[in-house]
């Protein structure tokens, strides 16, 4: 078994930098930081476990979430999920502060700002796909400060891992469902949160590319943006239908899964359109149960919530690296019968 005593020979270094280097403790040249870690990883370096349970205890390691507050029910099991994991944690004398924001950059941004003045040692983060936020995810990252994405990924960001769901592949599977359940010419409108949320284009864009091979008989009406507001859901699902009364299929890319189906409801169109969605909730089950949604697909929330805190945890206290950039939930189709 590696040593740090080895690892400090080859890296050139005296043993308290690898120290600092592996336990992230300290300033560290960038450059000297980073042939550290590549020695230690091609050694196979494991540190000792019961080590690090009595670093941690005396380190008092702080960590900061930031979800966003919509009306849709996931995020409350992401909570749920981070409280639970919080709970583990502070036994090794490891706190979490959690912030709930609307969707909006300024707010985000000001957020990891106020995270940043409780000394926050990592950071797990729901961000919004937006240049400023991608530079700040940057610079924490220089500064020593890990971020774990979660629920939706940034594009060309320095974060660490990224937890929840392949939404390409899920957008494809909504496409699968309904390309399984209709029959004829199906004519569909897409309702999603924001344009500026990854996780939210990219199953629509998982959804049109599956769609393509059948895009003689199944169409995309139009698709309108709701920022997961339920009364804009209600709104402007209602106002899509009277505008499209050709439509008979429904795909709900993000949250206000409960107003747009209410405004189903209110047309008096339950039983009559073909409708994907995602996440298990007592209203998702329950419009599964009067028909008006046909299937949703679910992305395992508590998950999603707990494993940015350990991989964060783990990265401070050990210098332990996530094994793989991306830890996808599973695909998992709800309909009636299992829900």
């Amino acid at each position: 078994m590696a040593t740090i005593k080895e690892i400090a020979a080859l890296a050139g270094v005296s043993r308290g930098t690898v120290d600092r280097v592996l336990n992230n403790r300290g300033a560290v040249n960038p450059i000297t930081a980073e042939k550290v870690r590549e020695i230690a990883k091609a050694l196979d370096y494991k540190p000792n476990k019961a080590g690090l349970v009595l670093a941690a205890q005396k380190k008092k390691v702080k960590l900061g979430v930031i979800l966003f507050s919509t009306d849709n029910p996931f995020f409350a099991d992401v909570l749920k999920g981070v409280n639970e994991k919080a709970q583990d944690l502070a036994g090794y004398n490891c706190s979490v502060l959690v912030k709930q924001i609307p969707i909006n950059v300024d707010t985000q941004l000001r957020a990891i700002d106020e995270l940043l003045r409780e000394e926050v040692s990592g950071i797990a983060l729901a961000p919004q796909n937006d240049e400023r936020i991608r530079l700040r995810i940057n610079a924490l990252c220089e500064q020593g400060i890990p971020v774990v994405t979660l629920n939706t990924d940034i594009e060309n960001s320095k974060r660490i891992a990224y937890v929840g769901s392949n939404y390409t592949k899920s957008g494809k599977t909504a496409a699968g469902l309904l390309r399984l359940m209709t029959h004829n010419i199906v004519q569909i409108g897409i309702i999603t949160g924001s344009s500026d949320i990854l996780c939210h284009t990219e199953r629509i864009a998982g959804f049109t590319e599956a769609l393509r091979p059948y895009q003689k008989q199944m169409q995309i009406v139009s698709i309108v943006e709701t920022q997961d507001d339920e009364i804009e859901s209600y709104e402007q699902t209602s106002r899509l239908l009277k505008e499209h009364p050709e439509i008979n299929a429904l795909f709900f890319a993000a949250g206000g899964v409960y107003g747009g189906c209410r405004a189903i409801d209110s047309l008096g169109l339950a039983g009559r359109l073909r409708t994907i969605a995602y996440d298990k909730a007592d209203t998702t089950e329950h419009f599964l149960q009067r028909g008006i949604l046909s299937a949703v697909i679910c992305q395992q929330p508590r998950i999603q919530g707990q494993k940015p805190l350990e991989l964060l945890f783990n990265y401070l206290t050990s210098g332990e690296s996530p094994d793989k950039e991306c830890y996808y939930t599973a695909v998992d189709i709800r309909i009636l019968e299992n829900i």
